[in-house]
């Protein structure tokens, strides 16, 4: 990791404290923890935690850039996706993790300039750093309101790019033709892995997670995956939320469904950190300073949301999603050769290309009472999770 930009003497001090906690805490339980409680605490511990912190995530200054950030290109059709569903429910919406407040600005006005008129846009994110970038970019729009925790119910459209990555995952490793739960401790100072036999309620996770896809005949010795108990968790809070009401829940992420999530050669997992824009495998690096995310498993969530009484209403990739919602009537001519169009057909290619983001990212959408476009059930992929 010497290559990598170092903090500042501040930055440094705060990962430092978030180090120290942490070492503290894996004492206390007796040498060793979950991952997913270290990369919860990474994440989300109040005040030094990455997303809890004030460090800047997004942009030149942050660590990574999502699609919201390179344009208004993905939030105006994402509008003009969500359309349809907005006029069957009460034209709420349910920003979760809204970034820097460029997508919900664009959302609404892309929905003005059609004619749809939302009643009210609610955020909730839990980084104070992005809050404030939120409230400052957003000003003060009498129908935004900014929440500290899901509401008890909810009819409209929740919207929800790049969260499920960010939510922590336990790790299971195949030894000896079973999965062991590899865990961390601290040695010296230092953080590192240990695999431990895996308790039953871990192998009950192991099994909602995999699903049927649970045969172990054919995956190596030591491979490694990832457990996704506080995304499926999070799904029924959603369920719960949504209640029986007209509402849709649209889910952006990276992933895939589990026959694809689990191949042989996956086998070292999907789990990735971003530091300074440079993607790389330590989830150790500068606790508190980078962000840990796990690619999502598609098929456990939509059998989670059926089991919690949601309907899969749509599942397909951004590129496809995007077609469908009309990215296309968004863009210039060809033959415009100004720098404005050049950069937007550009902007387009990186969310649509399969070799930038247009396959590995998903769109799902959940929900009951409400039906997506024509045009969107013409791309979508449900039937392959």
């Amino acid at each position: 990791m010497t290559d990598f930009p170092l903090p500042d003497s501040d930055a440094k001090e705060i990962s430092d404290r978030l180090h120290q906690r942490i070492a503290d805490r894996i004492r206390d339980a007796g040498g060793s923890v979950s991952f997913a409680d270290y990369m919860r605490w990474a994440l989300y511990e109040p005040m030094l935690g990455y997303y809890s912190g004030g460090a800047a995530k997004l942009g030149k200054a942050g660590d990574f850039v999502t699609a919201p950030e390179l344009g208004d290109l993905f939030g105006r059709t994402l509008a003009r996706g969500i359309a349809p569903l907005l006029e069957q429910t009460d034209a709420q919406i349910l920003e979760l993790g809204a970034g820097t407040g460029r997508l919900a600005k664009t959302v609404l006005s892309e929905l003005d300039a059609l004619g749809i008129r939302v009643k009210a846009y609610s955020i909730l994110d839990l980084s104070g750093e992005l809050r404030a970038r939120q409230q400052s970019l957003l000003g003060k729009e009498s129908r935004l309101q900014w929440l500290s925790a899901l509401p008890d119910r909810f009819s409209g459209v929740v919207l929800a790019n790049e969260v499920l990555d960010a939510m922590p995952v336990k790790l299971a490793c195949l030894k000896d033709g079973g999965w062991h739960e590899r865990c961390v401790a601290c040695l010296s100072g230092q953080f590192c892995f240990e695999d431990r036999t895996a308790s039953s309620d871990f192998l009950s996770q192991v099994a909602e997670s995999l699903g049927g896809h649970m045969d172990t005949a054919g995956l190596p010795d030591g491979y490694l995956t990832e457990i996704h108990p506080y995304a499926l968790g999070f799904i029924r809070s959603l369920s719960a939320m949504m209640g029986q009401g007209k509402s849709a829940a649209v889910l952006v992420d990276y992933g895939f469904p589990a026959h694809e999530y689990y191949l042989p050669e996956r086998s070292a997992g999907t789990l990735m950190c971003h530091y300074r824009h440079q993607a790389h495998d330590d989830p150790f690096h500068l606790p508190g300073l980078q962000d840990i995310t796990a690619h999502v498993n598609f098929t456990a969530v939509a059998q989670t949301a059926a089991e919690s009484g949601l309907d899969v209403l749509c599942y397909t990739s951004q590129a496809g999603f995007l077609m469908a919602s009309g990215i296309m009537a968004l863009l210039p001519s060809i033959a415009k050769r100004d720098v404005a169009s050049i950069l937007l057909r550009q902007e387009a290619v990186k969310l649509l290309s399969p070799a930038e983001m247009g396959e590995l990212f998903k769109v799902m959408i959940l929900g009951h009472g409400v039906q997506p476009s024509e045009t969107l059930l013409q791309v979508d992929r449900s039937g392959r999770l």
